[in-house]
């Protein structure tokens, strides 16, 4: 049989997994159609008493690049890295049956389908090729959880899941960042997702804290004979207040057992009232030997946050980062990059927010391209409308 064949074999059965989540979701919505009524209503109160939820999310968005460069890219962006073209990010459906009391089991299904979203954040393995080749489709998350009878319920998920890294997250009805754009640490300073085991525990409202131990960053199968440790602390000391402190290591490049990649990430948020909230994000990575024997890659970076509401329906975020990128392990060229990025949010109708990012990214080198022409500055402007239930 030639390779074509079994490729074609391989996204075929993927395919079809994906199908039958979805129709097993939307037998849930029917199952209670003959009980009359409005059709959102009842569908919500039966997915509720058959202990299944389904929800979906879905981004749309539109980018503008005033450099107008010539190939039609954002550089080192990470969701809207095409310019001058209408984009479905991603429409995403996730069904799930909920785990909250002791010795209870659960599962959660995320499928996303899009020209932004899969492509970037699909994991080595489902449905990112060997040959490099990623598809429109991805399952996100997939994962069994159980919830252990010890203490107060030590939480139990294995399957994949989305990092714990970062202040920033991939988009979901159950969460959506304040800014359109993504930042350059969520791009390139941590993973997206992870496949594993992963246990957490909540001894009180103020501390909770989360182990893992996954085949690596961003791989379903795992692309050496290693495998990655992850701890997390969350503390609350304060009302409003919330600081999150991650630590992670495992040999993370092909057919490497031995160099031992770290990662530390910090994240820090802080309500002030209603109307203010404040935000902070800080990563430090190192890869053993990456550039050459005795050339370790390094990078690091920093970011800010800053949401300020105007009643219920207006909101304005901004962002301030800088990354380096020493060695060019992450983005390709050694590099400091640093953008701002202002966002106005407006919510006309439940379920449906409006966002533009008016953003300006600026290099230490000449990465960008200006109609033909090398610069070191890239100005961009994001509309981007989400609808969330």
């Amino acid at each position: 049989m030639s390779p074509l064949t079994i490729e074609t074999i391989h996204r075929a059965r993927h395919s079809a997994l994906l199908l039958g989540i979805l129709l097993l979701g939307h037998t849930a919505i029917r199952a209670q159609g003959a009980d009359g009524g409005h059709a959102g209503d009842s569908a919500a109160a039966a997915v509720h008493e058959n202990g299944l939820t389904i929800n979906a999310f879905l981004s749309t968005s539109y980018s503008h690049n005033f450099n107008n460069p010539l190939q039609r890219q954002n550089a080192f962006r990470v969701f809207d890295f095409d310019d001058g073209t209408f984009k479905i990010d991603g429409c995403e459906v996730v069904l799930a049956k909920a785990a909250t009391h002791l010795d209870e089991a659960g599962f959660r299904a995320d499928v996303v389908i899009g020209s932004s979203i899969p492509r970037i954040s699909a994991s080595r393995g489902l449905f990112f090729a060997s040959d490099g080749v990623v598809q429109d489709i991805d399952l996100q998350q997939a994962y069994a959880t159980y919830v252990a009878p010890i203490g107060e319920g030590l939480r139990i998920d294995v399957g994949k899941f989305v990092t714990p890294h970062g202040y920033e997250v991939i988009e979901g009805y159950d969460g959506y960042n304040d800014n359109a754009s993504r930042s350059f640490l969520f791009g390139y300073a941590i993973p997206f997702a992870h496949t594993g085991l992963r246990l957490s525990y909540t001894a009180s409202p103020q501390f909770t804290v989360m182990g893992m131990l996954v085949n690596g960053w961003d791989v379903v199968r795992d692309n050496n004979a290693a495998k990655s440790a992850c701890g997390q602390v969350i503390v609350s000391p304060a009302e409003g207040l919330s600081l999150a402190f991650s630590y992670m290591a495992g040999a993370e490049r092909d057919n490497d057992n031995t160099d031992i990649r770290q990662l530390a990430d910090f994240v820090g948020t802080w309500k002030i009232g209603e109307a203010v909230a404040l935000g902070v994000n800080a990563d430090y990575g190192v890869d053993p030997n990456a550039i050459a024997a005795g050339h370790d890659a390094v990078w690091r970076g920093a970011a800010a946050y800053l949401k300020v509401a105007a009643g219920s329906r207006f909101a304005f975020t901004l962002r301030s980062e800088y990354f380096q990128d020493r060695d060019g392990f992450r983005t390709g060229t050694p590099q400091i990059l640093k953008e701002i990025t202002l966002t106005p949010e407006y919510h006309p109708a439940q379920h449906l927010i409006l966002r533009a990012d008016l953003r300006a990214d600026v290099s230490s080198e000449n990465v960008f391209d200006k109609g033909g022409t090398p610069t070191n500055t890239q100005p961009t402007l994001l509309l981007n409308g989400l609808f969330v239930f």
